[in-house]
């Protein structure tokens, strides 16, 4: 298809002028489908089939004798081919490191010299590896804001649990930031999957992105297998699994066309406080399942800091922000 970058409006492509002679020209906005889901379709099926044929011939062998699976790299992050390989019947484990691109290098670097210096690698549990900021820093930043409205909550799960449940989407601050792509539930932005229209409203007046991008689950442990018919532990929204029939349209904002879900089994070791979040939205709604994204709009990076997160309250339809124990509202709809 050439080698030459395709230019278009002044911009060049990472594909050549011969893909768009045999394909047709690329996808300017977000209004046509046909026939680029069938691209994509074919894409992701010739990556599915391409990867499990290189499985076969280097690892078939030893999968016979372990049975477990390490997987990183970028590719490793696409959900649908880690969902074909846990199916496998020679595969009873994966592993895929949620900080799957070039930035978990720093992960296996660390883990390689400890391994040589004799010290015991402990499991990946969690990825709450960043920084975090307290209520008193996060007040000092609203500071800079005019305008907004701050109440110190008694029971922050309980009143953002209320908040979901009424059927409004709010902007989740807590504790250390993730390491790597994924929001899962330290920088996040929050809905209730038995809304109707939630994940729409997120992509159309928070997120900015395209109407078919599809939201994922936050669930419990106590639940997953219920929901997603596998114990296989999920904690890092690395893989896709089928939800089931009783539950697809229970959560449906956050199943995807094909009836399966990108989950996070969330545990209370590994996050106290979203896990109690997850817990009163259940006992309000009958299902401890979040709809979880990250807190960022479209082609942003993920809020780090206090002034990251109101600066993405501010600049989006959002009405409601959880920093630590405080509820940020916007001046005007507090006093309504």
């Amino acid at each position: 298809v050439g080698l030459r970058r395709y230019r278009d409006e002044g911009r060049g492509r990472y594909f050549g002028s011969g893909l768009v002679r045999r394909l047709g020209p690329p996808r300017r906005d977000d209004g046509a489908d046909e026939p680029y889901t069938h691209h994509a379709a074919a894409m992701q099926q010739a990556y599915e089939d391409a990867c499990l044929a290189l499985i076969d011939r280097y690892l078939g062998s030893i999968l016979q004798d372990s049975r477990r699976l390490v997987f990183a790299g970028g590719g490793a992050l696409n959900v649908k081919l880690n969902q074909r390989i846990l199916d496998r019947d020679d595969v009873d484990e994966l592993f895929v490191q949620p900080a799957a691109g070039d930035a978990g290098t720093s992960v296996g670097a660390a883990t390689y010299v400890a391994s040589l210096a004799g010290d015991a690698v402990e499991p990946m549990t969690h990825v709450y590896l960043g920084p975090a900021y307290s209520a008193r820093e996060c007040r000092a930043a609203l500071g800079s804001y005019p305008g907004l409205a701050v109440a110190e909550l008694d029971d922050v799960p309980a009143s953002a649990a209320a908040i979901l449940a009424a059927g409004h989407p709010l902007a989740w601050f807590q504790g250390r930031m993730e390491f790597g792509p994924r929001a899962l539930g330290a920088r996040s932005i929050l809905g209730c999957p038995s809304t109707p229209g939630m994940a729409a409203r997120i992509n159309a007046q928070i997120k900015y992105r395209e109407r078919w991008r599809p939201f994922c689950p936050s669930l419990t442990d106590t639940v997953a297998a219920e929901i997603l018919g596998s114990r296989h532990p999920a904690p890092f929204m690395t893989i896709a699994f089928d939800v089931t029939e009783a539950w697809r349209s229970r959560i449906p904002e956050v199943v995807h066309v094909d009836g399966t879900a990108r989950a996070q089994v969330v545990t209370r070791d590994a996050n106290p406080r979203y896990y109690a979040l997850l817990e009163r939205l259940g006992t309000l709604t009958g299902a401890p399942v979040v709809l979880n994204t990250s807190l960022n709009r479209r082609g942003e990076p993920i809020a780090c800091t206090p002034r990251d997160a109101l600066d993405i309250f501010l600049g989006s339809d959002l009405a409601y922000l959880v920093m630590e124990d405080l509820l940020v509202t916007k001046e005007a709809q507090a006093g309504a």
